[in-house]
């Protein structure tokens, strides 16, 4: 009998660390269970396994081809980088080669969701945090809390970044948003924004104040390992 294998559409929720990465990192590549395990040239059971039971722990071999595989690092893959800040790898790309980002390119690459960097003016100097955002009719949103540092960019001239770095390759992408931000007051784009942002805030808490960054210019840059 021939096995069925699952389909993209009915795979379990990876459960372990391991599993979550290797999901994400699929995801990030948009390849299927399927099609990377037989790049990796090991049976789609065998992966299942690895992405759905948290007590998994596939030897060095595979971890080594299941990264070659996805293009990433063993070190990713098993959460040995969580406390490391990207741009850590021991050697860059030896002909690296930088190309500046079109508008429509930065909004695409920003529309990606994730975490990215404001810069808010304090009276004691600018201060840098990092949010949760989501981009809404081309405006970069994010949630916070009355009082907060993310807070005091309302009304303010703000400066927002986001970007993504690929440590295996030495290659990556920043997007840099300059503008005005204020304080969403009205009630009906508050509950869209509510209905529409990608994420909430990982800080958790009472977090219902939405601040609205409307792009003034917006550029970016790609550095390609050559």
């Amino acid at each position: 009998m021939t096995e069925q294998l699952p389909s993209r559409a009915t795979e379990a929720a990876p459960v372990g660390d391991l599993g979550r990465r290797l999901a994400r990192r699929r995801a990030e590549l948009g390849v299927s269970r399927e099609e990377t395990a037989d790049r990796a040239g090991m049976a789609p059971s065998y992966l299942q396994y690895l992405e759905e039971h948290p007590a998994a722990a596939p030897g060095r071999g595979a971890l080594h081809v299941l990264a070659e595989t996805l293009h990433t690092t063993v070190r990713e893959l098993t959460g040995g980088d969580t406390d490391l800040p990207p741009g850590t790898a021991p050697h860059a790309s030896r002909r690296p080669g930088t190309t500046e980002l079109s508008t429509r390119e930065c909004r695409a690459l920003l529309s990606t969701h994730g975490v990215g960097r404001i810069a808010v003016p304090t009276v004691t100097g600018p201060v840098v945090v990092p949010v949760n955002y989501s981009v809404v009719d081309g405006a970069v949103v994010f949630r916070t809390a009355p009082g907060t540092t993310p807070s005091q960019a309302a009304g303010c001239q703000v400066a927002f970044e986001a970007d993504r770095i690929d440590d295996a390759f030495g290659q990556g992408w920043s997007v840099l948003v300059r503008g005005h931000a204020r304080t969403v007051t009205d009630p009906d784009e508050a509950r869209r924004l509510d209905e529409q942002a990608y994420s909430r805030p990982w800080a958790g808490g009472e977090r219902d104040q939405w601040v609205r960054i409307e792009p003034r210019d917006i550029t970016g840059r790609r550095i390609t390992a050559q």
